[in-house]
């Protein structure tokens, strides 16, 4: 894709990920289309808000779909490189909580992405998989080539689910699926619900922050610019027409650690409130990540302190009084 301009499809392209992507992808001089529901599992301002500075690109087109329609899907029309399928129903514990809805719109609107591929005749196709897939497997930094899949939610085997789906269109109508085992990313942008983003609001307004077990959980943290290099990489390779692969940062820290940061970049100590173990959480995630180093020159740069110094400072400035 270097050196030559392309048009992107990128699904749930106002959130989070979506849009960083898609500012870097038109930054290199790329076309993108992106599709976005803009479900209202977090407030849709927050995804407006991701989106304004490049809504009006003549690069940029924005699709209000939803990839659980199929037939709002099947309008979509044009020559396509690549699609990167970000899309999804988020979250762990909503899973637990909607394991119907989780099902629908992740394993069917991947199902109804990988069949618009087809039709397009795309063969590049970048799947946003999840650590969760992993659940409680012991043997860490966890490996793409263990067989050892334990996921203890709705959420982690819906994962598992599309990455199966992906084998199959890649097998059966030559579609090079890439599935991407993304690590707990966070940083500007990061979903509100996710705990970087939730406790570092709550510390600032002073209220307790909820803390589940007794602080030794562990997460492989990845910092979204990290993330984004991989995604990218990913959108180049064309070696293989099927692989798994693993980003992270092969660095773990404790929830514990985890709140003691956010405490000393944000300047202000956290009231804790703790709680039971949640149902569905993982007492760790830790990635191997020699394959993606491998195969995709993958090499996170961004230490935990220094992701969240960075998204302190986009959380001050987005949430100022004279912030638009």
């Amino acid at each position: 894709m270097k050196g030559k301009q392309r048009h992107i499809l990128i699904t749930g392209g106002a959130g989070f990920i979506g849009s960083t992507l898609t500012e870097l992808l038109l930054s290199e001089g790329h076309f993108v289309t992106a599709v976005d529901n803009f479900d209202p599992f977090y407030d849709e301002k927050l995804k407006r808000r991701n989106i304004r500075n490049i809504i009006e690109h003549p690069r940029y087109s924005l699709l209000e779909y939803d990839i659980c329609n199929w037939d709002e899907l099947r309008k979509i029309d044009g020559v396509f490189d690549t699609i990167v399928h970000i899309a999804a129903k988020a979250g762990v514990f909503a899973s637990i909580k909607e394991p119907i809805a989780c099902q629908q719109a992740n394993v069917m609107g991947t199902q109804h992405m990988l069949e618009l591929a087809k039709i397009l005749s795309v063969k590049q196709f970048v799947f946003a998989s999840s650590s969760s897939v992993y659940g409680v497997n012991p043997n860490v930094p966890w490996k793409e080539s263990d067989p050892e899949m334990m996921p203890i939610s709705p959420y982690a085997s819906s994962k598992l689910s599309c990455e199966m789906l992906g084998h199959v269109y890649a097998h059966l109508h030559g579609i090079r699926f890439l599935a991407l085992r993304f690590f707990t990313v966070y940083g500007p942008r990061q979903r509100p619900d996710l705990a970087i983003n939730k406790f570092a609001s709550k510390i600032l307004k002073g209220e307790p922050i909820p803390v589940y077990g007794d602080g030794t959980t562990r997460r492989d943290y990845t910092y979204i610019n990290d993330i984004i290099s991989g995604v990218r990489a990913a959108m180049d390779y064309d070696k293989t027409d099927f692989e798994v692969i693993n980003l992270g940062n092969h660095r773990t820290v404790s929830l514990s650690e985890m709140i003691e940061t956010i405490e000393e970049v944000f300047g202000k100590k956290a009231i804790i409130n703790r709680l039971p173990n949640q149902k569905g959480d993982v007492p760790q995630t830790y990635a191997d990540i020699s394959k993606a180093n491998r195969l995709l020159g993958y090499n996170p740069q961004t230490t935990f302190k220094e992701g969240i110094t960075h998204f302190r400072d986009w959380k001050l400035k987005v949430e100022s009084p004279d912030h638009g």
